[in-house]
């Protein structure tokens, strides 16, 4: 992995998958592209206030195990997203707590399974990110809707890598439309220069 500063004296965590925060390691492109090992996965991990805040409260593995969960640290944490998406935090942990992180972590490694397929099969070099947001934001149900119908459509003769991508995108892209869910990443605004 590359190395990109100190992390959390102290701070390791069996799960690399899904943060102590609840972002979803397994599905970032910075986790996919190496740059970044996971929370708490060692070198690389930078400075975390909510990691130091976890091993403050006993050292609890997810946010949500806390007695103080949600705490002020949240206030305006998922207003914008950063190299994964942070929109659907509070309800990953919410189904993580319902279902058993075990369960939750099974639906991450199928969603981590669909991922690689449309990187290996359907990016054309420029929709990574697309398709990690789709994977994290779409239920797994739709994503397997939409894997069935990439899998079983007759491709036409001569499509370009090109084509197979934005054929893949744009399934992707009705399955978030029909649920109302922006696959866009939601950047924080530029400050206007003076």
């Amino acid at each position: 992995m590359k190395q990109r500063g100190d992390g959390v004296k102290g701070f390791v965590r069996d799960d690399l998958w899904f943060s102590l925060c609840g972002l979803n390691c397994g599905l970032c492109p910075m986790r996919l592209d190496q740059y970044c090992p996971g929370c708490g996965g060692g070198a690389g991990n930078q400075s975390c206030a909510i990691a130091r805040c976890g091993m403050e409260h006993g050292g609890v593995a997810y946010c949500f195990q806390c007695g103080s969960f949600p705490c002020g640290k949240y206030e305006g944490l998922d207003e914008y997203d950063s190299f994964t998406s942070h929109r659907n935090r509070r309800k990953d942990f919410e189904t993580a707590r319902k279902i058993g992180v075990d369960a939750y972590r099974d639906i991450q490694t199928r969603k981590a399974e669909i991922l690689k397929l449309l990187l290996d099969q359907y990016n054309d070099g420029r929709k990574k990110r697309f398709f990690c947001f789709a994977v994290n934001l779409l239920e797994l149900e739709d994503l397997e809707r939409a894997l069935e119908q990439l899998l079983t459509r007759n491709v036409p003769e001569g499509e370009t890598g090109r084509e197979r991508a934005a054929y893949a995108a744009g399934l992707l892209q009705e399955a978030a439309d029909r649920k109302s869910i922006d696959l866009k990443p939601r950047g924080k605004p530029r400050e206007k220069k003076r």
